[in-house]
């Protein structure tokens, strides 16, 4: 091991059923640097991390860590010496106080009794390190994602924590909270905490990383310093051909006629929404985390109750009380978490991807099974999922497959209207080009498409027009002339904007 990195693989292989998710990775993180780790879902990030977290053992190879070499790790082994991970689903538990989450599992007592006291003194010790004011009292449920992501750092730290590892750790955060945990970082490396951080935002990596390694099909293709690296270069050697576009060509056509309105819709936490979206066009949801955006998805399509307010779909007045009645009346939502909302992880792909038509491809209430796999067999050929076989366990799929399984699932219900919920969220930018596809045809088939999207880019080259939100309330819609991270983030935090593009007159 050479003396200067503080973690380093060498060699590492790893196989499941069908699949190399490693095939003789090496791997090396130097003292006190950012290293990335980039690549499309599937191509070995996830089983690296879980090697050096002790979550899983390689077939073969070695481990180093500040010396000292492991053929394999346990959870405890790799907290031991120094490794911490954050993933993107936290593990705070809502009802304690941002304290006891911080020293759970190693509370400081005092004889045999836990010292809720000093964990408080403490807690906020490690707050005034990190520059982040925080009232250890508090209970975590009641925190913003932000605020969580902070303590999930500051429970890090605690443990004294020589090698972190950070996970998509921006995907549940706005773009200011994203820029507070950016600034975290700099601040643990600057006191020379080494940091593996593995994000599909490659502006992020490229704002903090030193090196980048590239991995593609459980492979290693290449670590470069960042200084000599470029974006596009970057996504050449993650997706092994050349990008030209980051969004997919599609005609621009007059939308056809109004299939949804909504007219002053109340409830779940929203109030007086007001709009309308045609058939065959795309229509972004713009604001801030909490504005209201999904919670009105929610009122659409019967997840939550309507409280107030008039919703017709395709001219006729409705008011869906569960997801079996929004389906039945042409709506679908994919949501946002799709780990707990949109899939069934320890299930197949083929039980997946028929969950919404059950009845429909059922006799006597008994499944047809040959329909059943035909039906999944043409989805994962025409939305190209990754899988060994329509038998998989989506669980074992990588996040992008996993999100082409709930597209497929609502899709197969052959839905009008199509709600897609942060739909790339934790997705590489292969995968997200295969989505923007999918979502081009849908629009062009004359289906009507609401997306929410916490990525502006995204947002802006996607959609038709954008309605933004503010605290619940809708702020006002822009036509596509209208376009700009300026105009949009203005409306998302409830500033005036000008006349020119009022509320309802884009």
């Amino acid at each position: 091991m050479d003396q200067d990195n503080v973690l380093e693989l060498v060699n590492v292989k790893k196989t499941y059923p069908g699949v190399v998710a490693l095939s003789g990775v090496s791997f090396a993180v130097k003292k006190g640097e950012v290293h990335a780790l980039v690549g499309e879902n599937g191509a070995g990030k996830s089983t690296l991390i879980k090697t050096v977290s002790g979550a899983i053992a390689p077939d073969s190879g070695e481990i180093w860590i500040a010396g000292k070499r492991f053929k394999s790790l346990t959870p405890k082994t790799s907290e031991d010496h120094g490794v911490a991970v954050i993933y993107q689903e936290f593990n705070l538990v809502p009802s304690l106080s941002v304290a006891e989450n911080i020293f759970l599992g190693s509370p400081i007592r005092r004889w045999i009794l836990v010292d809720k006291k000093a964990m408080e003194k403490r807690a906020a010790e490690l707050f005034d390190l990190l520059g982040v004011s925080l009232d250890p009292r508090r209970e975590a449920g009641t925190l913003s994602v932000g605020f969580q992501q902070i303590v999930e750092i500051a429970k890090a730290v605690s443990k004294k924590a020589k090698i972190l590892i950070m996970d998509e750790p921006s995907a549940p955060l706005t773009s200011q909270e994203t820029e507070r945990m950016l600034d975290l970082a700099r601040t643990l490396r600057n006191g020379g905490v080494s940091i593996v951080y593995i994000s599909h935002r490659l502006e992020e990596v490229f704002a903090l990383a030193d090196r980048i390694t590239v991995l593609r099909d459980g492979a290693k293709i290449d670590t470069r310093l960042t200084k000599d690296s470029s974006i596009p270069s970057l996504v050449n050697l993650m997706v092994g051909r050349e990008m030209k576009e980051t969004f997919p060509p599609r005609p621009r056509t007059e939308p056809g006629e109004t299939i949804l309105e909504a007219n002053g819709l109340t409830g779940n936490g929203v109030k007086n929404i007001t709009f309308q979206a045609r058939r065959g066009e795309i229509l972004g949801f713009a604001g801030l985390v909490g504005s209201g955006r999904t919670e009105t998805a929610q009122l659409l399509f019967g997840v939550k109750p309507l409280e107030g307010g008039v919703l017709k779909v395709k001219g006729q007045k409705v008011h869906p009380q569960s997801e079996e009645e929004a389906i039945a009346l042409g709506l679908a939502l994919a949501p946002e978490d799709r780990k707990r909302e949109g899939l069934l992880l320890t299930k197949s792909v083929v039980e997946n991807v028929s969950l919404a038509i059950l009845k429909r491809i059922s006799r006597a209430f008994v499944v047809k099974k040959k329909a059943e796999l035909s039906l999944s067999k043409d989805y994962i050929e025409k939305f190209k999922i990754k899988t060994p076989s329509p038998q998989e366990t989506v669980g074992h799929l990588s996040g992008g497959n996993q999100q082409k399984v709930v597209l497929a699932k609502w899709l197969a219900a052959n839905p009008e209207i199509i709600i897609l919920d942060e739909p790339t969220r934790g997705v590489d930018v292969g995968a997200k080009y295969e989505i923007y596809k999918l979502i081009g045809s849908l629009v062009e088939a004359g289906r009507s498409v609401i997306l929410i999207s916490s990525e502006m880019e995204e947002l802006i080259g996607l959609s038709d027009r954008i309605i933004a939100f503010a605290e619940g309330s809708l702020a006002g819609e822009l036509a596509r002339k209208d376009f700009s991270q300026e105009n949009i983030m203005a409306l998302a935090a409830g500033a005036a904007r000008p006349k020119e593009i009022a509320p309802g007159h884009a």
